[in-house]
């Protein structure tokens, strides 16, 4: 290893204070998001007079979009730049948020605002990944990309839930955003001052990869290669279900009479069990068949959209909230590690950035789609019919995928794929 690494080794133990402040980071880049999660459709009412549900989740769209930009922009920034000059510029990019939200004069400047929000969450959330797979190596990555998605998906449904008890005491005009200052500045000087670039050690670990180089990496991750293909698909159609909740749940709940209190609440559960779930998933996905896992949390996901829709009050869609956590939780951290263990190191990067761009293009389809349907269609049916298309993810890569790791059910092995 070049005498100049400042890694001497991989490992989650052996970088544990790098390591730590990489997820506190992330924390921070996913609060940034979740001051939004619950607050908007009630600021866009109260403050814009934004009511049609298509022009609501045009924010979404707008965010969504630019994400998947800069997700793929990420791979090829980092093959020019450090690491850290990545996360840095993510971090620049998100600061004027907070601010134009606070102020924004009409509804456009909003849209401009999630423009640049996707533009800090694709560049920042991509490199702490990454940054990530550089330290720990292949030995506990599942278990890496499960703290560092707890992290980020905990701060989004706590940040959430703050933002609803500011609403509720302050009104959501302007003080829901507050918060979104002190985690931009503090993002930004925990990045300036503290991280430290691991570029070197994803250029170490090239030395010992066995992995041959993919000489059309852009086909195989984003649909060709059997796993890879499939986890970019499932990321898609998981996001698509992720932005329809975004844009319509607290639409939906504040229609079926529920206050914005009790609707940050409900919503909040959502992201949080999300984030908490990580923790086991990730590990899990490090002892057991990734394929499986992934199946079975789409097919949770697929459980909750149902159960949403049914009759029974506030338990019932509590319970369904919980599912759709789960299975969320399930798959986030596993769909990152079934992309980095099956690349080189010196191309990770790039083949993180293309999954990554894929999966937040789901955002995209599922506010536009959804902000469609809702217009024709009642909510209920739009839950049900992206509940159908979610099912069917789980089922592609139960067909698709292979295992390298222990079934939980009898199933191919890699060597005997389907051809699909």
């Amino acid at each position: 290893m070049a005498k100049n690494n400042p890694y001497p080794q991989q490992g989650l133990a052996e970088n544990k204070l790098q390591f730590a402040l990489l997820v506190l980071t992330n924390a921070f880049v996913g609060a940034m998001v979740g001051l939004e999660r619950a607050v908007m459709p009630d600021y866009a009412a109260s403050r814009f007079e934004v009511s049609t549900t298509t022009a609501l989740l045009s924010f979404i769209a707008a965010f969504g979009l630019t994400k998947a930009i800069f997700n793929l922009l990420t791979g090829e920034l980092q093959q020019r730049f450090s690491r850290k000059q990545v996360l840095l510029l993510g971090w620049l990019l998100g600061l004027p948020v907070p601010f134009l939200l606070l102020y924004a004069p009409h509804w456009w400047v909003v849209v401009a605002a999630n423009v640049l929000l996707g533009m800090n969450q694709g560049l920042a959330w991509s490199s702490t990944v990454i940054m990530k797979v550089d330290l720990v190596g292949s030995r506990n990555r599942g278990l890496a990309m499960g703290i560092n998605e707890f992290a980020g998906y905990l701060a989004v449904g706590g940040a959430g839930y703050f933002a609803t008890r500011l609403a509720q005491t302050y009104g959501a005009a302007q003080a829901p955003f507050v918060p979104g200052i002190a985690f931009a500045v503090l993002g930004l000087l925990l990045t300036i001052f503290f991280i430290r670039d691991t570029t070197a050690f994803s250029k170490a670990e090239q030395e010992t990869s066995t992995l041959p180089p993919f000489r059309s990496l852009w086909k195989d991750v984003s649909f060709r290669h059997f796993n890879m293909g499939s986890v970019t698909i499932n990321g898609f159609i998981n996001n698509l279900n992720d932005g329809v909740l975004w844009g319509l749940l607290p639409v939906w709940l504040l229609s079926q009479g529920y206050s914005i209190a009790t609707t940050g609440l409900l919503t909040a559960i959502y992201p949080t069990v999300w984030g908490i779930s990580q923790l086991l998933a990730g590990k899990l996905g490090d002892q057991y068949c990734k394929k499986q896992l992934i199946s079975i949390g789409m097919w949770l996901q697929a459980g909750g959209l149902g159960l949403l829709v049914l009759p029974g009050g506030t338990w019932m869609v509590a319970g369904a909230l919980v599912l759709l956590g789960l299975g969320t939780g399930l798959v986030y951290p596993n769909f990152l590690t079934v992309i980095a263990e099956n690349l080189p190191p010196l191309q990770r990067a790039h083949g993180l950035s293309y999954y990554r761009f894929w999966r937040d293009l789901g955002y995209v389809g599922g506010a536009l789609g959804a902000g469609l349907l809702a217009d024709f269609l009642s909510l209920p049916t739009v839950f049900l019919l992206v509940g159908l298309v979610t099912t069917g993810g789980g089922f592609l890569a139960s067909y698709r995928m292979c295992c390298t790791f222990k079934l939980l059910w009898r199933s191919h092995t890699c060597t005997e794929a389907a051809a699909f």
